[in-house]
């Protein structure tokens, strides 16, 4: 469960999403009873978020919109199946208790085996799994059934930590402003190669998003932004088409073959598990040749920067790679 103060586990994701720009609706409709998202945080009051219900259907296509409602509110993420009892009992309480919560939470609903990429993404071993996302950062808390009251333990302490992050909007069903709210500016659109990114990864195509964002690195070398985004997204291109088991079982089956190790410490890093990626690397650098060692360099540099310059855990990283270097 989440600990107020502290986003361990978490990696973030929002250079992927394009500030001041609504995501294309998903090309399904939603089932009855969920919406999909929709509408610019931007666009809202000062701590008001319109929606259209305090319960959205996240899909694989239309997740960078649920990063970036997650900026301005915290999202609780429940990653069901139409056949596992648990989800029967588990998504009505879900649904109940966010509506109690007055919209200081919203809920987003992934239907498991239509969004593989999800489902991986949050590292989704069963069914049900609830996790959330906080400012663009995905965050694990629990899988099966819970009970009420742990539930609601959850929740508070979420609401805590997102207060702790400056996470601290409100949902507006219908568009309706908190009475006591002011209008907010309107956040700035990306840049064009940086948009043009943005709808490419909303399609699926990772290499034109990867293309995307090496035009606007040699435009601008000094593009932080670019460079996360390259990063991230270069990331989901890696694992594309690739499974957990997969991965994991290869990496088990040849402890000292890079790229089975490379692969597992990108799905380390698609879950949040930062720590576990650099360890898994640093410890396995000392006995490389320099071809191993520079591809394990490599794909260090890009964690770095997806986790951020100012994350303890990219810190920690950069100092012990620094060591084994010189």
């Amino acid at each position: 469960m989440p600990q107020p103060g502290s986003l361990r586990g978490a990696i973030d994701l929002s250079p992927l999403v394009n500030r001041g720009r609504t995501a294309p609706a998903p090309s399904s409709a939603p089932p009855a009873g969920r919406s999909a998202p929709s509408g610019a945080p931007g666009a809202a009051p000062a701590n008001g978020v319109p929606v259209p219900s305090l319960v959205l259907e996240g899909t694989d296509a239309n997740f960078g919109q649920v990063l970036e409602l997650s900026r301005v509110l915290p999202v609780v993420i429940d990653l069901w199946a139409s056949w596992a009892e648990p989800s029967k009992e588990l998504s009505p309480l879900l649904e109940r208790l966010v509506a109690e919560y007055a919209g200081r939470l919203l809920l987003v609903t992934v239907e498991a085996e239509a969004n593989p990429q999800l489902t991986q993404a949050f590292q989704a071993q069963s069914v049900p799994t609830v996790a959330a996302v906080i400012g663009g950062r995905p965050l694990a808390l629990f899988a099966g059934a819970v009970p009420e009251d742990q539930l609601r333990d959850v929740f508070d302490q979420l609401l805590a930590l997102a207060a702790q992050n400056g996470v601290t909007g409100v949902a507006v069903v219908d568009g309706a402003a908190p009475q006591d709210g002011d209008a907010a500016p309107a956040e700035e659109p990306l840049p064009p190669h940086h948009a043009e990114a943005y709808a490419a990864i909303e399609r699926g195509d990772y290499e034109a998003a990867i293309a995307e964002y090496r035009t606007a690195i040699a435009q601008d070398p000094r593009d932080s932004l670019a460079v996360a985004g390259l990063a991230q997204v270069s990331l989901l291109a890696r694992l594309q088409g690739k499974t957990m088991d997969g991965i994991r079982s290869a990496a088990a089956g040849s402890p000292k073959d890079v790229q089975a190790q490379l692969d597992v410490a990108d799905l380390d890093v698609s879950g949040g598990h930062l720590d576990d990626a650099f360890d898994r690397l640093l410890t396995l650098f000392p006995s490389l040749d320099a071809a191993g060692k520079d591809a394990v360099r490599a794909r260090l540099l890009e964690y770095f920067e997806i986790g951020g310059a100012e994350d303890p855990r990219v810190i920690a990283g950069r100092r012990r790679l620094a060591n084994l270097l010189y």
